[in-house]
């Protein structure tokens, strides 16, 4: 496994050793020990998730406040995304900064987002499964989202002007109102 760097050095992309031949593939798809030593602090996961999207559908930029605030670990089982992550720790010299990047079941990147970002994907093919490990479990008191299309955010969705949204969605806060971290 490689794990690389974005230009917001907290999130990472975590790349699998994978070995392919006439057969199909296999790849390691989490390992502790190395996921640790690469983001360089100790994890624990306790709950996975899996979601089925078909195109268009843009879900977030959802997030948790403290004390159930959530790291995840994200991929792409079947189909492609644009994944991004918005930074939202006031003491980040990149706080309300965002990264985005493509994962897919033919690239199997993975996207590790620390507690104290907001999370957010679009799908880009027909159909998605989406599979991502949490540090926390979901707690709806918690649950904070902020508009996929703020205009302090400027995030580039790959120029979609019109993505299906869910109603919590369409409700969104703006990142101005957003509960910041720290």
């Amino acid at each position: 496994m490689k794990i690389f760097k974005t230009k917001i050095p907290d999130v990472k992309i975590i790349q699998p050793n994978v070995f392919a031949d006439n057969r199909g593939f296999f790849f390691e798809s989490f390992n502790l020990n190395k996921f640790e030593l690469g983001i360089g602090e100790k994890i624990t996961f306790i709950q996975d998730n899996h979601s089925k999207s078909i195109k268009n559908v843009l879900r977030g930029l959802h997030y948790q406040i403290p004390p159930h605030a959530q790291g995840k670990l994200v991929r792409v089982l079947r189909g492609e995304v644009y994944d991004v992550a918005v930074d939202l720790r006031k003491s980040s010299p990149t706080f309300g900064h965002w990264v985005g990047e493509i994962l897919s079941s033919e690239n199997k990147k993975q996207l590790w987002v620390p507690e104290g970002f907001a999370h957010g994907f679009l799908t880009l093919s027909k159909e998605v499964e989406y599979s991502y490990k949490t540090t926390n479990n979901c707690f709806a008191e918690s649950e904070r989202n902020i508009k996929w299309n703020d205009s302090d955010l400027q995030i580039n969705w790959l120029g979609n002007k019109n993505p299906f949204l869910s109603e919590k969605d369409k409700k969104a806060d703006s990142f101005k109102n957003a509960l910041k971290f720290d």
